[in-house]
């Protein structure tokens, strides 16, 4: 494989990587405003398939020497302008899996446009695949889109805010909470970005945190959402360290920076329900820094026990 075929594989693996990662956002939004139940349990089982397609494909991406991208692509209720959240558009759960299918339809069309031109066996083994997840996918969402009822799914998002209903949440509240999801959302693509490029055993250890993460989204995401007020999917600028050492610091700054963020917005909420929840989170944000921080001793260790360069090494690397 040449070079230039090399990186137009990579440019069409991170076209599908950002389409994954907006079927996503799309999905967890609509099970979130379904609230707890069987069709919201479909919906996220079907996220749960996306994430694990963005993950092998950022594996084929590595391993043809591409940085996976991590840009959100098409959400069909996409905010258009800069710096706006994603959030949800008119329309009902009917609305909402109408367009679910929409958007499956797009992803597979991509995927055999782009296995139509690749000429790598293992990569078009893995396309092939995510295509039949793709179209099943679809056929899940067309018969959810038969089975809702047009005005049965509670709580449906208003997108109205503050305000939206008789047992909505303080404002304060409100925005600690979004406070929250925002951070868990932006840690959750560092996590994931840097167990990509990390030496295995690394990896894994900063997939497993990241999917924590995935959940402390889901709770904030859920307590909004239950509230009838959209969850804002939107992220911060995040780090894309490619030395091991370097990402696991940055991991251990961001852990230590929303642990402070948290301890002090514990004194601030008199829900105890949110009290206890954002108290759990915050447990778990202290064991991560000790887990990097551990992770980050035994790279230092690692990288202090190789054999430094002598004159005479370097001479004979110049002979050879």
């Amino acid at each position: 494989m040449t070079e230039e075929e090399r990186s137009a594989i990579v440019e069409m693996l991170n076209q599908d990587i950002e389409g994954e990662h907006g079927a996503i956002i799309q999905y967890l939004l609509h099970a979130y405003a379904m609230g707890e139940g069987e069709f919201a349990a479909e919906i996220e089982a079907v996220a749960r398939d996306e994430m694990r397609h963005l993950h092998w494909l950022a594996e084929e991406v590595v391993e043809l020497g591409g940085k996976p991208s991590m840009k959100l692509g098409t959400v069909t209720f996409e905010a258009r302008e800069e710096g706006v959240p994603v959030s949800l558009g008119p329309g009902g759960p009917v609305d909402w899996m109408r367009q679910d299918v929409g958007l499956e339809r797009d992803a597979i069309a991509l995927y055999r446009k782009h296995a139509a031109v690749i000429d790598a066996p293992g990569i078009l083994r893995l396309l092939r695949r995510v295509i039949s997840d793709e179209e099943r996918h679809e056929g899940v969402f067309a018969s959810l889109a038969g089975e809702i009822p047009e005005k049965g799914v509670e709580p449906e998002l208003t997108g109205k805010g503050v305000g939206a209903g008789e047992d909505t949440l303080p404002a304060r509240t409100l925005e600690i909470l979004q406070q929250g999801l925002r951070h868990e959302y932006t840690v959750i693509l560092q996590y994931l970005y840097h167990s990509f490029l990390a030496p295995c055993e690394i990896g894994r250890e900063l997939e497993m945190q990241a999917i924590n993460e995935m959940q402390h989204m889901g709770w904030f995401a859920e307590e909004v959402a239950g509230k009838g007020i959209v969850p804002h999917m939107g992220h911060d600028p995040f780090d894309t360290s490619e030395d091991t050492a370097d990402m696991l610091r940055a991991d251990i700054a961001a852990e230590r920076a929303v642990t402070m963020d948290y301890e002090a917005q514990l004194e601030e909420l008199e829900d105890p329900g949110l009290k206890e929840l954002l108290g759990y989170i915050r447990d778990h944000e202290v064991y991560h820094d000790e887990l990097f921080s551990d992770m980050l001793e035994e790279v230092k260790k690692a990288e202090a026990a190789k054999p430094k360069p002598t004159v005479g090494s370097l001479l004979g690397e110049k002979q050879e």
